[in-house]
């Protein structure tokens, strides 16, 4: 609420979370707070922006700043003269300028401001993932699920055994790096060609495109875990749906 307020009175048209852009906003802040009641001046600045100056449909007419707002002004004269505002200083490196190919859109007046930082494009990236399955001690099947490390993406998650490969990995060699991961995994020597390639899955998360390389591996009902690598369990379909298991683990089980 704080950043679009300042951002507004001053015109500030540059990526608000940028460096440039947070180290003015503070250089501001430092000089307008009241040194009396700093309190009471945050207070009522946070409730500026959560009543008055809001995202979207500002109750400009009400705003108590409203004559001090270059934001307000912009709107209503267009371009200021003789005194150029920040988004009119005529110097394309600007920092805190609008960026040449976002300029003002008169029907968007104030709420032209603060800008947003531009979505990154997703990373691309390919797991390979194994869904070894077995038939359990009732004729159930049953499927054994890992364990990934405490931190990073999906921390603490369950999902079938899976290792990110390289850029254009051919199958051949997918296969093999995928056994020796398995075995790593839960002990047993696993052969590459006894991996049957089932298909493709692909899970968008919010920074990565992901294709997940699916493979399936049948194994012997005695096949048994050693407890000393990393954790591991066999789970049957519900006991699966049940687990801490991520939505892109559900779609390659489908």
């Amino acid at each position: 609420n704080v950043i679009r307020v300042l951002c507004r009175l001053r015109c500030i048209g540059a990526d608000s979370s940028s460096p440039a852009v947070i180290d003015r906003l503070w250089d501001m802040a430092n000089a307008l707070v009241d040194r009396s009641r700093p309190g009471d001046f945050n207070q009522a600045l946070m409730e500026l922006g959560a009543t008055v100056c809001m995202p979207k449909a500002p109750l400009c007419g009400e705003c108590p700043v409203k004559q001090q707002c270059r934001a307000r002004r912009r709107k209503l004269f267009g371009k200021p003269a003789p005194m150029p505002d920040v988004e009119d200083c005529g110097f394309g490196d600007c920092p805190l300028c609008p960026p040449a190919t976002e300029p003002w859109d008169s029907s968007l007046g104030v709420t032209n401001f603060p800008r947003k930082a531009a979505k990154k494009q997703p990373r691309v990236a390919q797991t390979a993932t194994c869904v070894p399955e077995r038939r359990g001690n009732h004729g159930a099947l049953e499927y054994l699920i890992v364990q990934r490390p405490s931190s990073g993406l999906l921390a603490g998650l369950w999902e079938f055994p899976s290792l990110p490969l390289a850029q254009g990995l051919q199958e051949e060699k997918q296969r093999q790096v995928l056994a020796d991961h398995l075995q790593a995994c839960i002990g047993w020597p696993v052969a590459a060609g006894d991996l049957q390639f089932i298909g493709e899955v692909i899970h968008i998360f919010s920074h990565i495109h992901q294709t997940y390389v699916v493979y399936s591996l049948p194994l012997d009902g005695d096949a048994t875990l050693d407890s000393a690598l990393s954790p591991s369990r066999w789970v049957t379909e519900e006991e699966f749906h049940t687990s801490a298991v991520s939505t892109a683990m559900k779609k390659v089980l489908e």
